[in-house]
């Protein structure tokens, strides 16, 4: 059930939440539970269970999870478009939902009569409707369409006046779920620019994308969902690396199962009696980098080097240098995938490469195996501070990536540049000027 919140400072708490679906075997099952209710022929699903959640106002909350985890049907609940089995929503100002866009049209009136259909369901009077009508209206962009049945719509222009609809009715509680990209790329610019809009405004927003770059860019904060269980509550940066573990079946609900996940299994002494020295020990080592995998190999080692194999402290992106990392096989593996990865200090991944896209076939290696990985290249992005990633993984017999060893934001390195730039990658451009007037 829903009601108001006292705590001016929340946009909205959920306690106790829960989703209970009934599954039915057979068709007749289902109607003998029908006829005689004591007759249970059931089993339950629980879709959500025991969520408890406060979101304040002003947060912009991204909500990830893996397909069928539950996401969805918690924005619903929220909204009231599913009814909760049990616990309880309480929501502070007007709630407007993408979720299914169009939901509340009719197909035989026209877009237009549509718009004020939409309105009346929000709430709002004819009057605060009209006073929308032209700013929906030109959203939209579909011209005398907006006179015509929306069943003649095409799925464009339908999406189309579904969005302008819903982002329209200045609402407290904005919900969101996969649908900002609708149209084509101009209406694209024009949603994500009122998205934009909405934040400036101090608007609280619940986001659920699969996009971990629009949750790095967006979300203030980030909640991650596995079978309809609430697994992790914090700052974005650490739930996109959870995710990211999760998705490769190493999260927090197979640590829980397996034990803990691969933590510098090889120390500094190790390494210089398998290799002779240690190169991390001459840079910025991040103290809390992220490590994980199922330890079938390990990156024990990795460095910055000049073109003459000397250390290196700052990167200038107008030079070519060498990337390195040592790699450790625990057992057999074949064809391997090397990659590095470059991180501003959110975790936005802002370039890198892997032996996979590369095309090189790496061979294959046996245990005690101790291999050298180099990547040659001008790491052309914009002068600051980067993190530095390095990490090896494999296909299993299935075509299933295994995570052998990640070393996620290893070393803290800096980026120099001669001349200025604008954005994040630097581009070298030949400018010709001509005067064609005499």
């Amino acid at each position: 059930m829903s009601k108001s919140i006292e705590n001016t400072d929340v946009a909205v708490k959920i306690n106790g939440l829960c989703k209970n679906y009934k599954m039915f075997k057979r068709k007749r099952d289902r109607l003998i539970e029908t006829i005689i209710p004591k007759f249970e022929r059931h089993a339950v699903f629980g879709a959500m269970q025991d969520l408890n959640l406060e979101i304040k106002k002003g947060e912009v909350l991204g909500i990830l999870g893996k397909n069928g985890a539950g996401k969805s049907t918690l924005l619903k609940m929220i909204t009231g478009v599913v009814t909760p089995t049990s616990g309880t929503i309480e929501i502070q100002g007007k709630v407007s939902s993408l979720l299914e866009l169009g939901t509340a049209f009719n197909p035989e009136l026209t877009g237009l009569a549509n718009i004020y259909q939409h309105g009346q369901v929000m709430g709002l009077s004819n009057d605060e409707i009209k006073m929308k009508e032209n700013e929906i209206i030109e959203f939209a962009d579909i011209g005398d369409h907006i006179y015509q049945p929306v069943k003649t719509y095409s799925s464009g222009m339908f999406a189309r006046l579904a969005f302008a609809c819903a982002i329209n009715v200045d609402p407290d509680v904005l919900i969101v779920d996969e649908v900002l990209s609708v149209g084509d790329i101009a209406f694209q610019l024009k949603c994500f620019k009122k998205f934009q809009e909405f934040k400036e405004k101090g608007k609280t927003i619940l986001f659920v994308t699969h996009s971990i770059t629009d949750i790095l860019r967006n979300c203030t904060r980030t909640i991650i969902i596995d079978s309809g269980k609430k697994i992790f509550d914090g700052d974005v940066k650490s739930g996109v690396e959870e995710y990211k573990k999760m998705i490769v079946g190493l999260g927090q609900k197979e640590k829980d199962e397996k034990g803990t996940l691969l933590e510098n299994n090889i120390n500094n002494k190790d390494i210089i009696e398998k290799t002779g020295e240690i190169w991390k020990t001459h840079f910025n080592e991040n103290p809390e980098l992220i490590t994980y995998g199922n330890g079938d190999a390990e990156v024990i080692d990795y460095g910055i080097f000049d073109k003459k194999g000397n250390y290196i402290s700052v990167i200038e992106n107008d030079k070519e240098v060498v990337l390195k990392s040592k790699i450790l096989f625990n057992k057999d593996v074949k064809e391997p995938v090397f990659t590095m990865t470059l991180k501003d200090f959110k975790g936005l991944e802002i370039c890198g490469t892997n032996t996979l896209i590369e095309k090189i076939s790496t061979g294959n290696y046996k245990k005690g195996d101790i291999i050298t990985v180099e990547f040659k290249q001008k790491i052309n992005v914009a002068p600051g501070k980067y993190t530095l990633s390095f990490s090896c993984t494999h296909f299993d017999h299935r075509g299933e990536l295994e995570v052998l060893n990640r070393k996620y934001d290893a070393l803290l390195i800096e980026v120099m540049s001669v001349k200025d730039t604008v954005g994040l990658i630097k581009i070298d451009s030949d400018i010709t000027i001509e005067k064609i007037n005499n």
